[in-house]
């Protein structure tokens, strides 16, 4: 195993300490004992895990350590990640004083596994279709998406409130529905000259 695909195991294998470490600060909160070394050690576990995501690329491309079996572990490593963080401070309360800013309202999780869900059936209905033709291309949208998720996790996690946490995960929001549009529309379209080309051989 490459350094590189190292490194994404080792990534994937702090999804459960962060998600642990979480729940447990979250019920400490619960229990008016809060126990901020679990806070901390969660914000680090996650910090280390997103850093190692920019470490694992480098790496691959730097020593050209490119696999297929890194091909599949990064996205399962990115994802798990962002998920677990979402799906995590969504039922885990953060924030003793005021609830409003230790969660997610339920639907932001539900958006964003949706999205994920339908881009997932997506693309395996394109493959059944299309075969090796269809073409994943990343749109803005959903890197700003991405990032915006991040920063709403780290909202939570940090306890800012020099802004809403509702409209920090409204940007959030906003972006993963339309990011989840533009991949729509692009499936769609690459399906359609698909069978435009299936067609014109027949």
């Amino acid at each position: 195993m490459t350094t590189a695909n190292k490194i994404t195991v080792a990534r994937i294998l702090m999804i459960p300490a962060f998600v642990t470490m979480a729940i447990y600060y979250g019920e400490s909160i619960q229990r008016h004992d809060p126990q901020e070394w679990m806070r901390f050690a969660a914000i680090a576990i996650f910090l280390i895990a997103a850093v190692s995501d920019g470490l694992d690329g480098y790496i691959a491309r730097r020593y050209k350590q490119r696999s297929a079996l890194g091909a599949v572990l990064d996205p399962i490593a990115d994802k798990g990640l962002l998920l677990s963080g979402i799906i995590t401070l969504s039922i885990s309360n953060w924030s003793e004083i005021d609830p409003d800013y230790g969660r997610f309202p339920a639907w932001f999780p539900v958006l964003v596994i949706t999205r994920d869900a339908v881009i997932l059936v997506g693309a395996g209905i394109l493959h059944y279709f299309i075969g090796d033709k269809m073409r994943v291309k990343p749109v803005w949208t959903g890197k700003v998406a991405t990032v915006c998720q991040m920063c709403a996790i780290g909202w939570v996690m940090l306890q800012l409130h020099f802004l809403p946490l509702i409209f920090v995960v409204a940007v959030a929001g906003i972006f993963t529905f339309v990011s989840g549009v533009v991949y729509v529309m692009d499936g769609v379209r690459q399906l359609q000259a698909g069978g435009h080309a299936h067609a014109a051989r027949d």
